[in-house]
């Protein structure tokens, strides 16, 4: 079997991807990723054949206008359709992964051939459980007084604004209008791929949604050197990285200031953001890229943004974290990790308090208890499903 996997957004939506052509790989299966050209260095370093799509997400992930950002998204629901409609010529199945892909079932009709469909967090799908996530960029607000309904029916029609361009393209193909983007994104029975213990699907009797599990990938990739001696040269240290968020320069500052408050040193990794040190001593290093999952094992507490992956691979390593969300659904899982008692939501002016709470005894073994639930066999499920249609 032959199966297109598209995946446009940060690392958060590329790595389960990824995870995801590789379990299919396993079971005998081609496959072929979509992603934006940021990504053709770490795809291609695990074996997956790559087609960029779009332009460079760090590019335009910076801060535009509500103009801007109408224009760009209505040029990816193009560039989606035209390039997997190619890309996936003679393929079995495409996959679409995450909550940008606007065309990628419309180009799997053009070909003929079956759609899948999997995103990270319960609150991407409809349910009276749970609202929609807040978009911060439009003016929402958290604290919206609106019930679930009413707030699901101005997401559905937020999504039906790209109707006009995907419908345009799909007449272009010779395929008739529909009326409910959302819907015809998700496809049947779409695939919640998160970990049933940190983020459940609410109501377990609906089945309109197949909860695989997180799509996870063994990061095989050693430490850099300067790291891992870092790492051997003390006790755990705290890590601090807030990925594709351009947060402001000065949280450089607060996370190592953090540190040192404890008596800790610090891992500050750059980011989107280009963090960069404060001073040149030696208990704080700055990196790129890194192995989280061997990272997080050996850190005494996880600072992050709240992304599903970095949530996810600090539940799996059993190590307490501290969210700092910034938008989306990094909110729920700030939550989460408070409910399940593994970690804590601070804002940079008291991170030192929140990052010690973390680090006391019960804390630390309630993240080592939860992370032995936490399931590592979601994208197996999720390609066995695939490939047994």
């Amino acid at each position: 079997m032959r199966v297109l996997l598209s995946a446009i957004g940060s690392r958060g939506e590329i790595e389960p991807t990824m995870a995801l052509a590789l379990r299919l790989q396993e079971l005998g299966h081609e496959v072929r990723m979509v992603a934006p050209p940021d990504f053709r260095g770490l795809v291609g370093a695990a074996g997956i054949p790559f087609v960029p799509v779009g332009p460079e997400v760090r590019l335009t992930a910076k801060r535009m206008t509500p103009q801007e950002m109408r224009k760009a998204a209505d040029q990816s629901v193009i560039d989606q359709f035209e390039v997997i409609s190619t890309a996936g010529t003679g393929f079995d199945a495409v996959v679409g992964a995450g909550m940008l892909q606007f065309a990628a079932h419309s180009a799997a009709e053009k070909l003929g051939v079956p759609y899948f469909f999997g995103t990270f967090c319960a609150l991407s799908f409809p349910s009276p459980h749970h609202a929609p996530p807040a978009f911060g960029s439009l003016g929402e607000s958290r604290e919206r007084t609106e019930d679930n309904e009413t707030l699901w029916e101005a997401d559905r029609v937020r999504f039906n604004g790209f109707l006009p361009v995907l419908n345009s393209c799909r007449e272009s193909a010779g395929l008739p209008a529909i009326s409910d983007l959302r819907s015809h994104m998700f496809g049947e029975q779409p695939m919640l791929a998160a970990d049933p213990v940190l983020g459940p699907w609410p109501d377990p009797a609906d089945t309109s949604v197949d909860q695989t599990g997180a799509w996870l990938r063994k990061d095989q990739r050693p430490l850099e050197p300067e790291l891992a001696k870092f790492l051997d040269a003390g006790e755990p240290p705290i890590y601090f990285g807030f990925g594709s968020m351009f947060v402001k320069p000065e949280y450089s500052r607060s996370a190592i200031d953090a540190a040192r408050a404890l008596g800790r040193r610090a891992i500050v990794m750059r980011g989107w953001a280009d963090l960069s040190l404060v001073d040149e001593s030696d208990d704080v290093i700055i990196v790129g890229e890194v192995n989280h999952q061997e990272v997080f094992k050996r850190s005494a507490a996880v600072v992050h943004h709240g992304g599903a992956g970095t949530t996810t691979t600090a539940a799996l390593s059993g190590t307490p974290q501290v969210i700092m969300p910034q938008m989306f659904d990094q909110f729920y899982w700030a939550e989460q990790v408070e409910h399940l008692g593994i970690g804590r939501e601070q804002s940079p002016d008291k991170l030192a308090e929140a990052v010690e709470f973390v680090l006391r005894p019960e804390m630390v073994a309630s993240a080592k208890e939860v992370s032995a639930g936490i399931r590592t066999d979601g994208a197996m499920t999720a390609a066995q499903r695939i490939t047994s249609q």
